[in-house]
């Protein structure tokens, strides 16, 4: 039996995997020590959530979006999740998931650094005094986060969650559009 090592790179949906493994040949049979290079075709889904409307605020919306794409993440064994929010006046981050207190400081926080209200420094008023704002808290935290997949669920910390940060005054349903690609 001879064995050697072998370093190869396989290019999949233009994402080259490079690794180590062993070639054991015996006779006129080869075998590879790497699973993983026996890869399964990528896969997608996409579904747009529609969240009701939250009022101002950071609010834990894990649960609502596990229940939507629970069914789909079960079929992925290795991934990426891709969560982009379709607004400018709300914001997705992960955080704390379990002192509530977390989200109220947070709040209590953007609204202390970005200033609000008629006598604000803001041009773009056309939408009510909270707006300018909502947009630059928005572009604090972004519209768009990337968890990774991992045997069928969110690869996430114990402690950590999805939050809807809500920057606006009266409450609005937001849409958040999930994109799952993997193996």
């Amino acid at each position: 039996m001879q064995s050697s090592s072998v370093s190869l790179a396989v290019g999949v949906g233009g994402i080259k995997k490079s690794s180590w493994f062993a070639v054991k040949s015996v006779g006129s049979n080869t075998t590879l020590s790497d699973p993983c290079l026996v890869m399964a075709a990528p896969k997608w889904a996409q579904k747009t959530i529609t969240l009701p409307p939250h009022n101002r605020g950071c609010h834990l919306i894990t649960p609502k979006i596990l229940k939507e794409i629970g069914e789909d993440l079960s079929g992925f064994n290795c991934g990426l999740a891709n969560l982009f929010l379709q607004h400018t006046s709300a914001s997705l981050t992960i955080n704390e998931n379990y002192d509530s207190d977390v989200r109220a400081d947070t709040e209590t926080f953007l609204n202390k650094i970005v200033p609000e209200g008629r006598s604000a420094p803001w041009k773009h008023t056309l939408e009510g005094p909270d707006d300018m704002p909502a947009h630059i808290k928005s572009s604090m935290f972004g519209c768009a986060l990337t968890i990774p997949i991992t045997n069928g669920k969110l690869n996430m910390g114990t402690w950590q969650g999805i939050w809807l940060c809500e920057h606006r005054d009266e409450p609005t349903a937001r849409k958040v559009v999930v994109t799952l690609n993997g193996i």
